[in-house]
């Protein structure tokens, strides 16, 4: 996938130049212009999946773009659960994507036991 960014001085708004910034994203570099989202880099980067989800394992991306569904949640410089979506991308930024496994059906029924209370028979 190919980025794209309209020459700035045909624009009759009259931008200033383009700053670039370069991520990096899973150890690979990844280059955007300052004021783009994290998402916005990644995908101009030709990666679609940011995460995998929990059950299956699938890769999830930017699926809402302002930050209600949760599908962009990557680690950024070390802080989790982060949405690409709604970080600007910050020259230097690591990236991370995340995959929380599902917790065990072992581990699930001792924390629903312990959330039930006793009843009176």
């Amino acid at each position: 996938m190919a980025s794209r960014l309209l020459p700035f001085g045909d624009d009759p708004i009259r931008p200033s130049a383009p700053v670039s910034l370069t991520i990096t994203v899973d150890g690979v570099s990844a280059n955007g212009i300052a004021g783009q989202s994290l998402a916005g880099v990644i995908l101009a980067g030709g990666s679609l999946g940011f995460r995998r989800s929990s059950v299956e394992g699938k890769p999830r991306g930017v699926f809402c773009g302002i930050g209600v569904c949760f599908d962009c949640l990557v680690e950024v410089n070390g802080q989790r659960d982060v949405r690409a979506c709604q970080r600007r991308a910050v020259d230097g930024d690591v990236v991370t994507s995340q995959h929380d496994p599902f917790p065990s059906a072992a581990g699930r029924a001792r924390f629903d036991q312990a959330d039930e209370e006793p009843r009176d028979g």
